[in-house]
């Protein structure tokens, strides 16, 4: 099986070598490294490429997480990322999260991360750029701002929203991606569950802890695992149907 592993953060690992290589032995032949703020997208562009190996590949994405913003020059940030569109697969991760009390009660902190995520949004759509999405807690909002920019191509990762906002965003002709959390999740399992093959993408977010596992990008086999379970079809059949939507939404060369 080949497969893709649409988002993680690198940059975050400890040990990438290792890592890296425990990736190539289970059959990952590419990998999205994620920018989330102007560090972490820089590391993407400049760094991210030495650890690739003879058989699989490294893209960046870059871009300003909701949760970066306190610590970021917005202008020069943004000043950043359009004129480095071009050397990335995606845009991301940007988005939305109004998880937090002192967000959800504060128009003025919700209104801050829209204004941004429309700007991030408009540089995507500017350079034909898919972007990758966060939208915990603000799911029909980044629908509703993604389809309002007129974003082509667009992956809401780690989607665990309602019902009505992930039937608008497949409407569009948007995606989602999957991680190890499809294995437990009630939210994020019923939205597996309901988009259909041709929509779902695979990843692991790493380094992120699923459960006290700190995953890495050979769990994306895990993210696999849950997929072809909900599906009732066989891990081939969803490598190789997740392999070519990562081909057909990143444009990767794989």
């Amino acid at each position: 099986m080949k497969l893709v592993d649409t988002h993680a953060h690198l940059e975050d690992l400890e040990n990438l070598d290792a890592a890296i290589r425990r990736a190539e032995a289970e059959g990952i032949i590419a990998i999205i490294t994620m920018g989330s703020d102007l560090e972490s997208s820089l590391w993407a562009l400049n760094e991210s490429q030495r650890y690739e190996t003879e058989s699989l590949k490294i893209y960046p994405a870059i871009g300003i997480h909701p949760w970066s913003m306190a610590t970021s020059n917005l202008s020069e940030d943004l000043k950043f990322i359009e004129e480095n569109a071009h050397r990335a697969v995606a845009i991301g991760e940007i988005g939305l999260d109004y998880w937090y009390r002192e967000v959800r009660k504060n128009p003025e902190k919700k209104e801050k991360q829209r204004e941004l995520f429309r700007s991030l949004l408009k540089i995507a759509k500017e350079n034909g750029k898919p972007v990758s999405i966060h939208s915990r807690g603000a799911w029909m909002d980044c629908v509703e701002i993604t389809i309002e920019v007129g974003v082509q191509k667009a992956v809401f990762h780690w989607f665990t929203g309602p019902q009505d906002a992930l039937k608008k965003l497949l409407d569009h002709g948007y995606c989602i991606s999957a991680t190890p959390a499809a294995n437990y999740s009630k939210e994020h399992r019923a939205a597996i569950r309901n988009t259909p093959v041709e929509n779902i993408l695979l990843e692991t977010d790493s380094p992120v802890s699923y459960r006290g596992e700190v995953a890495e990008p050979a769990h994306v086999l895990k993210s696999l695992s849950a997929v072809a379970e909900l599906k009732g079809e066989t891990k081939k059949k969803i490598s190789e149907e997740t392999t070519e939507n990562a081909r057909r939404i990143f444009g990767i060369q794989i």
